[in-house]
């Protein structure tokens, strides 16, 4: 066709058709260009056996001047590093060289690189067999900006993956890389899978284990090895600073993050009510993954070993002691409870969000787990205020420095009502008024009630009036109904015991 190149294979077709015995131009039709064509591959021009001059170069080489003097030396010497510094480095050099010249620069260092440059790493594709491999890491999910009852919350995704069908879990953990953490969603992952694969893989668990001395560290490794042994599984870990042995798992988190992201500009907010159900959007995440793909995990489960009957130990247990302040400090966090256990050595199980304690062998209480501020090293604290709130009544001035003040209040309407009156009223009065709104809540049941009028007596400058709110909140007596008793005449409890002549058969 007109300004079109022919191509070789048409050059080489019709040289077949010329020495078939065809004329000039039949071969030139058969082959699909013009006589005109055909006249210059008869007279030499452009014939296939020849061989195809090189293109030359249209323009200076901009890095001839440069190129074995100083660029091919800093390669030398840091094979690894980027054409972006090269050409700054270049730039501050030679002001001539401009940065148009970056492509090229690129270009030439990766030819380099292919001639004269080191090894590289090999990656070894494997094939993994169904029921064989199952994998799990840790992932940062709080660039997500997920909130629970208006807070941020700062958390990661244990994520589960088997190698072969690509079978996903994921179970939100509120603190870091922990062992807790690790078993709770592993077995998670587990039992809902229904089934244990031959091997487990995890990486080398350096932040479960960073800022623990060498006794717990063996101690955690032993308590890892047992959760495995139970399910029947190999415990295996990548070699460490290696992500791509944990390939299967690692180029999955990319994955996951992008659907949970897409799931929360979908469903148009990131706010959730309480964290049970963040946790259920991100079940039902992984549950829709998993049906994709079911056909592959329903083939796996058939290579998977059985589970045991019940789970293993996921908990730390750790024995405190309650003090004087109605409390205990574990990891940091000043946790209160209710005063008739101080002195009571508490046994403590660690779960990765939650405490459960036992004195002796009875169960008291569970409280949230909370987490120090690394960042400043200050410690945590977990208040619940109805253990401390009869004995704050008899101490009322203690909330004016109290250590824990802003953790005692349970919402935020209380906060701002001591803040409030501190403003305008004596320390001693507010002290007194904020701890009997406390003692209000607590025994009238209205937490929430009052933190509602709280808030709308001070967004219309009002402070608090407490024989008001005593007033208002106190419990209804119910009327006691009339009831009339109709006596009975005694001369008929004397007859139920005769038996009358006529009666008698």
């Amino acid at each position: 066709m007109p300004g079109r190149p022919i191509t070789v294979q048409q050059k080489r077709l019709f040289m077949r058709f010329r020495t078939e015995g065809d004329t000039p131009q039949q071969a030139a039709a058969k082959a699909g260009f013009s006589t005109a064509t055909a006249y210059r591959l008869e007279a030499g021009a452009d014939h296939p056996s020849l061989p195809v001059a090189p293109r030359g170069r249209r323009r200076p080489d901009p890095l001839i001047a440069v190129w074995d003097s100083e660029i091919v030396p800093m390669l030398a010497a840091a094979p690894g590093l980027r054409a972006v510094a090269i050409l700054e480095e270049l730039g501050r050099r030679h002001p001539e060289i401009g940065v148009g010249v970056r492509r090229t620069l690129e270009r030439r260092i990766k030819l380099w690189r292919g001639l004269h440059g080191p090894a590289q790493d090999v990656i070894f594709r494997q094939a993994h067999p169904p029921g064989e491999l199952g994998l799990s890491d840790f992932t940062d999910l709080t660039p997500l900006g997920v909130i629970i009852a208006g807070h941020p919350l700062d958390h990661r995704l244990y994520h589960f993956r088997l190698a072969h069908s690509g079978f996903e879990h994921g179970h939100v953990i509120l603190g870091g890389e922990s062992y807790p953490a690790l078993a709770e969603g592993l077995q998670n992952a587990l039992f809902a899978l229904g089934g244990a694969p031959l091997k487990h893989r995890t990486d080398s668990l350096s932040a479960a284990f960073r800022n623990l001395d060498r006794a717990t560290i063996d101690d955690l490794t032993t308590r890892y090895a047992a959760l495995c042994a139970h399910f029947g599984m190999e415990p295996t870990r990548n070699n460490t600073g290696i992500a791509h042995e944990n390939g299967v798992i690692e180029s999955a988190h990319g994955h996951a993050k992008k659907a949970i992201e897409d799931a929360l500009l979908l469903r148009g907010s990131p706010a959730f009510t309480d964290l049970p159900a963040y946790r259920r959007f991100i079940d039902e995440i992984f549950a829709r993954h998993n049906a994709r793909r079911g056909k592959l995990i329903a083939i796996e489960r058939n290579a998977l070993q059985a589970l045991p009957e019940a789970r293993a130990v996921d908990y730390e247990e750790t024995l405190v002691q309650v003090t004087s302040s109605s409390g205990f400090v574990l990891r940091k966090v000043f946790y209160s409870v209710p005063a008739r256990l101080i002195g009571q050595r508490l046994r403590i199980r660690l779960y990765d969000d939650r405490l459960e304690c036992f004195l002796g062998g009875s169960p008291v209480l569970n409280l949230v787990r909370g987490r120090a501020d690394h960042a400043t090293g200050k410690h945590g604290h977990v208040i619940d205020y109805r253990h401390v709130i009869h004995a704050l009544r008899r101490k009322p001035m203690a909330l004016r420095n109290l250590v824990y003040r802003d953790k005692l209040f349970p919402r935020p309407a209380y906060a701002r009502a001591w803040q409030a009156l501190t403003a305008r009223r004596a320390d001693k009065t507010a002290c007194k008024i904020t701890v009997e709104l406390l003692a209000l809540a607590h025994e009238a049941g209205c937490e929430a009630e009052l933190a509602a009028v709280l808030d709308a007596e001070l967004d219309a400058g009002r402070l608090p009036n407490l024989d008001t709110l005593r007033e208002r909140f106190r419990p209804t007596s119910a009327a006691v109904p009339k009831i009339t008793i109709q006596s009975v005449p005694l001369n008929l409890y004397s007859q139920l015991g005769t038996i009358s002549r006529g009666d008698a058969a």
